[in-house]
């Protein structure tokens, strides 16, 4: 497999740059199919020379990263990363020929990743799959903005170019979503006869309701709040969370907000996104109830979950959302965005709430319910665990996948 963009390691860096639920499922999908007996290399672009370049999963032999050199030893952002894709190739099929590594496919995610693997495969003629987890064309129709300033931003135009070489080039191809593989249609005009979908998937053994005979773990957080766990990005939605808190603030003044998540090290945009929100809660004065927290500790991720009232996913864009189905798998309700991939998984009422984020009053009033009526909260919480436990364990995810490569395998 491939992953090559942000701070890829075999206990991951959440919330750093370019480093989110997109590691979590490589990682997770790795040790799962591992459980099936088929050993699983992970590749990604070496660029602190601090890391080793093979490096085994913690108790899992039989998956591991490695690490491939491609340009200067400097982080380099997603948007910006094409130039070096083609070195980035080139050094990694010199490094599967040296060490005699013969593999039954290759399989991308990102469309960075995807560009090498396609690449790459023309060397090694191995079957390629991929994985989007995110399409550029409908990432710029949601985000919106000056189509120059958002192009020259996010490098749209050459991204939705390689999203279509790649479409084009590889085996067969997965989406985490329904939604997704409509959009491939819609904006890409691409056939999706070889386009599967099988959604990310949730540790459901770690992630899981805390006992209510077994104390609450000392977090550090308040002891009422509700939790925002993710990137800090223009398209997470973190300017319309704080603008509906206001309203929920006054309605339950106890409440906090803890936002969660962020870069020890932010880039540019990163900054650009936290100063909004800051000038946000000065506004509004909201300094006392919302805490910008940056990155949860391994050691209290599940307890936030757990103890939080309830999880909010407000993105105006958002492909999947697997923060969501972690909290969901912990029993807690959600209240999600309409706009994303996350409607798929989710009965508005039964399961979750889902809102349009982009209406204050609209993710307001479902944040007041929930609030309001802990009953129903109760209900959707239990209802939420057991969609994701029917549906979404990594080892059913794992299996889905394997029955993919063995129709294609096999044809």
């Amino acid at each position: 497999m491939l992953s090559t963009h942000g701070y890829f390691d075999p206990l991951p860096q959440l919330g750093r740059t370019d480093t989110g639920g997109q590691v979590v499922y490589v990682l997770q999908l790795a040790r799962a199919l591992t459980g099936h007996g088929i050993k699983v290399d992970i590749y990604t672009r070496w660029f602190d020379p601090s890391r080793q370049q093979v490096d085994p999963l913690p108790e899992c032999p039989d998956a591991r990263v490695i690490r491939i050199p491609a340009g200067s030893w400097e982080f380099i952002a997603k948007e910006k990363i094409y130039a070096l894709l083609p070195e980035l190739a080139e050094n990694m099929v010199a490094f599967i020929r040296t060490n005699g590594i013969d593999y039954d496919l290759l399989h991308g995610h990102y469309i960075d990743a995807g560009v090498v693997a396609v690449d790459a495969t023309r060397a090694l003629g191995r079957p390629v799959f991929f994985t989007a987890h995110s399409l550029g064309a409908w990432k710029r129709q949601q985000m919106g903005g000056d189509p120059e300033e958002m192009d020259s931003k996010y490098n749209f135009t050459h991204r939705i170019g390689e999203e279509l070489r790649v479409f084009r080039s590889v085996t067969a191809q997965t989406v985490t979503t329904e939604v997704q593989k409509e959009k491939l249609a819609e904006l890409y005009r691409f056939p999706t006869d070889n386009v599967t979908v099988i959604p990310a998937g949730v540790d459901v053994h770690r992630f899981s309701p805390r006992e209510s005979a077994v104390a609450k773990v000392a977090t550090g957080l308040p002891e009422r709040y509700v939790l925002c766990l993710g990137r800090i990005d223009a398209n997470k939605g973190h300017d319309l969370l704080l603008n509906a808190f206001y309203p929920v603030l006054k309605a339950a003044p106890d409440i906090h907000l803890v936002i969660g998540g962020g870069s020890a090290q932010p880039q540019q945009t990163e900054l650009e996104v936290l100063s909004t929100m800051k000038r946000i809660i000065a506004e509004k004065k909201m300094g006392n109830n919302v805490h910008i927290v940056g990155y949860v500790p391994e050691e209290h991720l599940v307890a936030a979950y757990q103890q939080a009232e309830f999880f909010v996913l407000p993105s105006v864009f958002e492909p999947f959302g697997i923060t969501a189905l972690e909290a969901m798998a912990c029993g807690r309700p959600v209240v999600a965005s309409r706009l994303g991939g996350i409607r798929d998984v989710i009965t508005s009422g039964e399961s979750g709430l889902l809102v349009d984020p982009t209406n204050p009053t609209e993710l307001a009033d479902a944040m007041i319910t929930l609030l309001g009526d802990p009953e129903l909260a109760e209900r959707i919480g239990r209802r939420g665990r057991d969609v994701v436990c029917e549906g979404f364990s990594w080892e059913a995810i794992a299996a889905r996948h394997i029955a993919l490569y063995e129709k294609y395998l096999d044809g």
